[in-house]
């Protein structure tokens, strides 16, 4: 009895000192972050800033590879068949995770089945601007030009089903505008044909535009969120420009394949619960626009939820599908 007590405690001791082991490992080579948009883009910057101090505190490489096209879609369905070992990340959005399933009919991904959340990042509100050839220098007058010449305006997005996409269909049905979508492979091709005037306007995240707006090449028109922008204090939100309840903000978050190791999962939140906090980190997060917004995995992966619900219930609603 005393010789089956003392091998059960040796086997204890080595599986204990096996899982340690195990979890000092990792990781123990360089991780993949996928990212489902151009680069170049208000998301793959926050990508690359994520993976520079993120590969810092684990002692290893994060690797940023774009995989752009359908909304995020293409990066998103290429994770989710990868093994759930900790090596490959994806760059959740709002567009990937809780619109693009509802806009495709075969996205190849189910946003809450296929994933588990390791962490918000951050969100941040979308700026409409327009050409500063276009006669109209607020929303009330951009509304009236656009009834005048119904049909005849274009505005772009850097994808169909993303977020500048979604949040001007929104604002046309508010709005009951026509205006005629320009969908490009990434925000880079649509800033270019907006400067240089082969559309008219486009809803952006500030990060993408603000240099274009200082430098007087754009001209702001209204905020969609709640509240104004401390980059663009001047400029009123679509809310208080006529329209109140309007309310759009993208956010950025990370996500590994499903059924990866819990204890992966933590430490990969525990860094980024550092990184974020940062003051350095911070700073280049509010040069862009953005506003950190860390959280546990199980509060991203109940915000995913949420969001899913939500913008789901709206794409039915403006009738919106993309073969």
């Amino acid at each position: 009895m005393k010789r089956l007590r003392i091998l059960f405690l040796l086997t204890l001791s080595l599986l204990a000192g096996t899982l340690a082991v195990a979890q000092g490992k990792y990781p123990d080579k360089p991780i993949k972050l996928v990212v489902g948009f151009a680069a170049g883009g208000p998301t793959d910057i926050v990508g690359r800033v994520l993976a520079q101090h993120l590969g810092e505190r684990l002692g290893q490489s994060v690797v940023v590879e774009n995989r752009a096209g359908a909304a995020g879609s293409i990066g998103a369905a290429y994770v989710a068949k990868l093994p759930a070992d900790g090596y490959a990340l994806y760059l959740a959005v709002q567009t990937t995770h809780a619109v693009a399933p509802y806009l495709y009919p075969a996205p190849g991904y189910d946003p809450i089945k296929d994933f588990t959340g390791i962490g918000r990042i951050a969100q941040n509100p979308l700026v409409m601007v327009v050409n500063p050839a276009l006669p109209v220098k607020n929303l009330a007058e951009l509304v009236a030009y656009v009834k005048a010449h119904p049909g005849k305006l274009t505005y772009a997005t850097g994808g169909s089903g993303s977020s500048p996409h979604m949040s001007m269909e929104m604002f046309k049905k508010a709005a009951g505008l026509a205006i005629v979508p320009v969908h490009y492979k990434g925000d880079s091709a649509a800033i270019a044909d907006l400067l240089g005037g082969r559309v008219d306007m486009m809803m952006s995240s500030i990060s993408g535009q603000i240099a274009q707006i200082d430098a007087g090449k754009m001209r702001p028109i209204a905020m969609s969120g709640p509240t104004r922008s401390p980059q663009l204090p001047d400029v009123p939100t679509i809310a208080e420009s006529g329209y109140p309840g309007f309310e759009v903000l993208t956010w950025f978050g990370l996500v590994a394949p499903a059924k990866t190791p819990p204890e992966v999962v933590e430490r990969l939140n525990r860094e980024m619960q550092v990184v974020l906090d940062q003051p350095d980190v911070r700073k280049q997060f509010t040069k862009l626009g953005f506003d950190v917004m860390p959280s546990s995995p199980r509060e991203f992966t109940a915000y995913i939820a949420e969001e899913a619900t939500r913008w789901g219930n709206l794409v039915r609603a403006l009738d919106i599908t993309v073969n």
